[in-house]
């Protein structure tokens, strides 16, 4: 049977195989069998179309967390043909309000009434009650779903260097690219339970819902406050699939929780959005010994993941790698790969590079485009002066005036080196980290900083806590800071886990010889101030 080539097309095809027969999705006390959950989305979808006067909207807004509406709102979008815009209701309403500008939002969708009031575009509130209301109604008559593969399924906002989140579009034949190949990676069918750990407005999050609902299986939401124990919600919940970022093994392991054979219901343990120490795979190895643990990655702007590894069953077997991380394992063969080194040259270890169907088509800002896509020509190889110029600042390797072809590599920005065949994560490239699977442009925080009363330059570190987890920590120079109104000001237009830990008022921040800030030099420096 050929693949669907639109993401709703995927869920459309198991809600005609499965129907009232299997439940799609699982949210609290809540169960919506695959029929009940398409009927549901079906009168959502009307409703918004009515709500958009008549006409199906471009781009919508989904302002919801964790609840029926949420997910049932999901496909709602995409049945409409319109592409779908994640929004945080625990964001900064500035920045929610930033990125409903940006995208072009025509329409958002909401569980609340309060959660959008301030985005200055229509609202459609779908909470409990407008829901049950929903259900009375007779089913609508929809047309098909007007997207094609060549249409955007959704948009993700990242953290971006320039102080404003980026937007990533990601094409239905992106998202189809990648299910035809992890859809039926994971064994799922009807009685799969799956976990729901990522917020929508993280691509993992893709995955969870597109991987249960191509093949049958259940999609279980937990509660935030459940992802702090993960043993438990695993267990309570009888989960045989599990994603998450990797630091919620550290939950685990703090609570004392995961000792041998402490999940026997697991199946599949995949990890994601950061890198997975072997420690941790082991610890969670001996407690779910029935599973398989896997590690993906990839950023959001090659559709989710590109690349994967999958943990050996005999111990002998495991990697031993000199960063103590778990390889990142071997590239999608319908994807091509390339590390270049610093002269834009193939090396075995580099900047890790590429293309294919799953890559996105360009961000939403054009202007960001630069120099984050490189041409590779297979016969001569890459230009030798294009990735030294790129990041020299001086003539950039693509700009919003070229076509963006599918020939070109993108670029992410990750150091990576061959180990026994597999791919190794070495780091970053530039100054974007991870912090408990959220990517984040340290720049965005430092130019924020930057902006305040009496702030003269401000810069922003990854450091590592006690318990061996990334944290932020910002230092600035200027006599007149206050520590307090800086946390006020970033408070007001950041997420939760953009916010630094400590913000540190130096006199002068410290310079490596040739003028530029000395990052080593301030890490001992906020070492000597703890």
């Amino acid at each position: 049977m050929s693949n669907p080539q639109t993401a709703y097309a995927w869920f459309a095809r198991s809600a005609d195989t499965f129907g009232h027969d299997c439940t799609a999705l699982e949210v609290g006390e809540e169960r919506l069998t695959y029929g009940e959950l398409r009927d549901l989305a079906e009168r959502l979808a009307a409703r918004m179309v009515a709500a958009n006067g008549g006409e199906t909207p471009r781009r919508v807004g989904l302002l919801a967390s964790r609840s029926v509406t949420a997910y049932a709102g999901y496909l709602a979008i995409l049945r409409t043909g319109a592409a779908i815009v994640p929004l945080n209701p625990e964001h900064p309403p500035a920045r929610t309000a930033h990125i409903a500008k940006e995208a072009g939002l025509e329409l958002a969708l909401a569980d609340t009434p309060e959660a959008g009031a301030d985005l200055g575009i229509p609202l459609l509130v779908a909470g409990p009650k407008e829901l049950e209301a929903l259900t009375t109604e007779p089913l609508p008559e929809l047309p098909h779903p007007e997207a094609n593969p060549d249409d955007v399924a959704y948009i993700i906002f990242t953290s971006g260097s320039t102080g404003t989140p980026k937007g990533v579009p990601i094409l239905h034949r992106n998202l189809s690219a990648y299910l035809g190949h992890v859809a039926s990676r994971y064994d799922v069918g009807p009685g799969s339970r799956l976990s729901q750990t990522f917020d929508l407005t993280f691509d993992g999050s893709v995955h969870d819902l597109f991987v249960a609902w191509a093949s049958g299986g259940t999609l279980v939401v937990p509660r935030r406050s459940q992802l702090l124990s993960p043993v438990k919600t695993i267990n309570a919940q009888r989960l045989t699939h599990w994603f998450s970022v990797p630091s919620l093994i550290t939950f685990a392991s703090r609570l004392g929780t995961l000792a041998p054979n402490s999940m026997p219901t697991l199946r599949w343990s995949v990890f994601g959005g950061e890198p997975l120490p072997l420690a941790a795979a082991q610890e969670w190895q001996a407690a779910a010994p029935r599973s398989t643990v896997e590690v993906l990655y990839g950023p959001t702007e090659l559709t989710i993941s590109c690349t994967a590894y999958r943990l050996p069953r005999s111990r002998a077997d495991w990697p031993r790698t000199a960063n103590g991380t778990l390889p990142i394992g071997t590239c999608y063969p319908t994807l091509d790969l390339l590390l270049l080194d610093e002269n834009g040259r193939p090396a075995e270890t580099g900047e890790l590079c590429i293309r294919g169907p799953q890559r996105f088509p360009g961000y939403l800002e054009p202007a960001n485009n630069d120099g984050r896509f490189l041409p590779f020509d297979d016969s001569v190889a890459v230009l030798p002066q294009a990735l030294g110029s790129a990041r020299a600042g001086e003539t950039p390797i693509h700009t919003g005036t070229t076509p963006l072809t599918d020939q070109y590599w993108y670029r992410t920005g990750d150091r990576a080196t061959m180990h026994d065949g597999h791919l190794v994560h070495l780091g970053r490239t530039d100054h974007q980290v991870k912090i408990r699977g959220h990517r984040i442009e340290l720049g965005e925080i430092e130019s924020m900083l930057r902006e305040q009363p009496g702030v003269r330059d401000a810069i922003v570190l990854a450091v590592h806590a006690s318990d061996g987890e990334p944290e932020l920590e910002a230092a600035v120079s200027g006599a007149e800071c206050a520590t307090q109104q800086l946390y006020s000001a970033l408070g007001d237009r950041l997420p939760p886990y953009m916010l630094p830990r400590r913000i540190v008022i130096l006199d002068e921040l410290p310079l490596n010889p040739n003028g530029k800030i000395d990052r080593h030099a301030l890490l001992a420096e906020l070492g000597r101030r703890h």
